[in-house]
């Protein structure tokens, strides 16, 4: 895949809370935009990094050795094995970027996980 995207613009046009989409692909990674507000839930990846960047609003990244506050503009990398639970108060639009083998919501299923099918949806659009 060969083509401009606007990370900012495809989250912002997002409908469906806490349900990324895949607009890119750099060798084992994907990179992902959502429209987030609430809470995902507890959950840990054990073998996977998990980079947030933040395109809009704001989002707490929960975690039992203290929590993490991230404005439009910052990024943080959720190391892995460590459990976390983001969090954003008001609408947030954010930009993850995860091997393709990083399951959506890691070790829990929950309502709100999604497939990697049901993430690539938007990649050829």
């Amino acid at each position: 895949m060969n083509t401009v995207r606007a990370p900012k613009a495809i989250a912002a046009s997002l409908v469906d809370l806490w349900s990324p989409h895949v607009i890119a692909e750099i060798d084992d990674s994907y990179v992902k935009v959502a429209k987030v507000q609430g809470e995902l839930g507890w959950h840990a990846h054990a073998d996977e990094d998990e980079l947030f960047f933040i395109l809009h609003g704001r989002l707490r990244i929960e975690m039992e050795a203290g929590n993490v506050e991230l404005g439009e503009g910052e990024l943080y990398v959720v190391p892995k094995g460590v459990r976390h639970n983001p969090v954003a108060e008001q609408e947030c639009h954010i930009m993850l970027v995860e091997r393709k083998s990083t399951l959506h919501t890691g070790d829990q299923v929950t309502d709100k996980t999604r497939s990697v099918a049901e993430q690539l949806q938007g990649l050829g659009s």
